[in-house]
């Protein structure tokens, strides 16, 4: 639905005036899309081959040890997750996405010259700040720029832009290493993206004003005395509202799926005798799956709503993982299935769970009930690596992949026991 400025309508900082919706906006909208793929780019440098950097390069014995640079990228990128939604109440969006990539321009030259294994646990550090910063102001910018009405494909097409460069470059450094060993030449290829992503970044108008237009035209006031903080929205978001807590506790288990899987299944099918350009194959099938099945997804949440797509779409990723040991005298064919069902099943979650999030939220605190939600999905990263580490000493990589079934199926029963749909025109 298109929005058509009054004549008090807010302009942007060139004085333009501003409407709502994705055809309004497209330049700025592709343009977005672009930083995105550079932001998803930068990530999936790591997919393939830091797993193996740390067994076979630098030695260590300990599942948990080489999932210690996933559990910093994890805890580091919830947490920026969460200051990003407050930042926004003191800096403008645009701002914040700049400050993203400079904080990443390091990552690339410590992945690929590390001379130790806590050169690259600090990397995925950086690489947390600069994945919290520019991933969510892109998600925040793309949803601030087409209004209500096209939440789901708008936050479907970022998510889309973000997983397939992620599988692709995954795919990518795969390959480069079969030829050129694991360092430095497939990371170095982060330099483009890091360069490609600031550039844009700084050509991308700010969203302010696109805020300020739907807060001045929404339907729904906001109650008397309600308050917008972080602090009372984390709580509304964790925990107070049922839909709200569905919808963290499976973007939760959907991204301790994807960290369990990138510690994982590089070390579980290489140990079955799969070479790099197979892993690298699998790795970058889920993703890229993910990527682009979102562009129809995110159209189908907008359609058939939320929820239907976040319940069945958390229990077709169970059932990669089942298929992923099942089928584990096959190893290529176990990977390439369970990398088909994980993509495909977080593809039908992934756009729909920040859309349902958004309808739940009030524009004057969604940036902030996006951060929370975003803090929620993504502590799932380290807490992946941190089970799988521990079961993996403990039990074998096989006992990692049975808990992950169970935990997502779990997942997908409580989706669909708290999540309520909400649709925009109904505000």
């Amino acid at each position: 639905m298109n929005t058509t400025p009054p004549a008090t309508t807010p302009a942007d900082a060139g004085g333009r005036p501003v409407r709502l919706g994705l055809r309004e906006n497209w330049p700025q909208f592709t343009l977005l899309v672009v930083v995105n793929v550079c932001v998803g780019g930068l990530v999936g440098l790591e997919r393939t081959t830091v797993p193996l950097i740390g067994s076979e390069t630098f030695g260590l014995t300990s599942d948990l040890a080489v999932f210690s640079f996933i559990i910093a990228f994890g805890l580091t990128k919830a947490f920026t997750n969460l200051a990003a939604g407050a930042l926004t109440a003191r800096f403008r969006r645009k701002q914040l996405l700049v400050a993203g990539w400079l904080i990443g321009i390091p990552v690339p030259f410590a992945l690929a010259y590390a001379p130790s294994w806590g050169w690259i646990v600090a990397a995925n550090v950086l690489l947390g700040l600069n994945q919290g910063l520019t991933w969510s102001m892109t998600v925040n910018m793309k949803i601030d720029l087409v209004g209500p009405s096209r939440r789901g494909l708008a936050t479907g097409l970022n998510e889309a832009a973000g997983y397939t460069a992620v599988g692709v470059t995954a795919l990518l450094t795969g390959y480069l290493a079969t030829g050129y060993g694991l360092r430095p030449i497939p990371e170095l290829i982060g330099v483009v993206f890091v360069a490609a992503g600031l550039a844009l970044a700084l050509a991308v108008r700010d969203t302010g004003a696109h805020v300020a237009l739907e807060l001045a035209s929404h339907t729904k006031a906001l109650p008397t005395g309600a308050h917008t903080g972080l602090r009372t929205t984390f709580t509304r978001t964790s925990w107070h509202n049922r839909s709200l807590r569905g919808a963290s506790q499976a973007g939760l288990v959907n991204n301790l799926n994807d960290g369990l899987t990138w510690g994982v299944f590089p070390l579980l099918f290489t140990d079955h005798g799969l070479g790099l350009a197979a892993v690298g194959l699998i790795k970058g099938l889920y993703p890229i799956l993910w990527g682009l099945g979102q562009i129809s997804t995110g159209h189908l949440a907008d359609r058939v709503g939320r929820k239907p797509l976040i319940v069945h779409g958390m229990l077709v990723q169970a059932a990669g993982f089942v298929l992923a040991l099942a089928l584990l005298d096959r190893p290529l064919l176990a990977g390439i299935l369970s990398a088909v069902l994980l993509g495909v099943g977080t593809a039908m979650v992934y756009p729909a769970l920040i859309a349902s999030i958004s309808d739940h939220a009030h524009p004057a605190w969604r940036a902030n009930a996006l951060g929370t939600y975003r803090f929620w999905r993504d502590i799932g990263y380290a807490a992946g690596a941190l089970v799988a580490g521990v079961l993996a000493d403990a039990l074998g990589l096989s006992a990692t992949v049975i808990a992950a079934a169970v935990l997502t199926a779990v997942s997908g029963l409580l989706a669909a026991r708290w999540i309520t749909e909400h649709q925009p025109a109904a505000r």
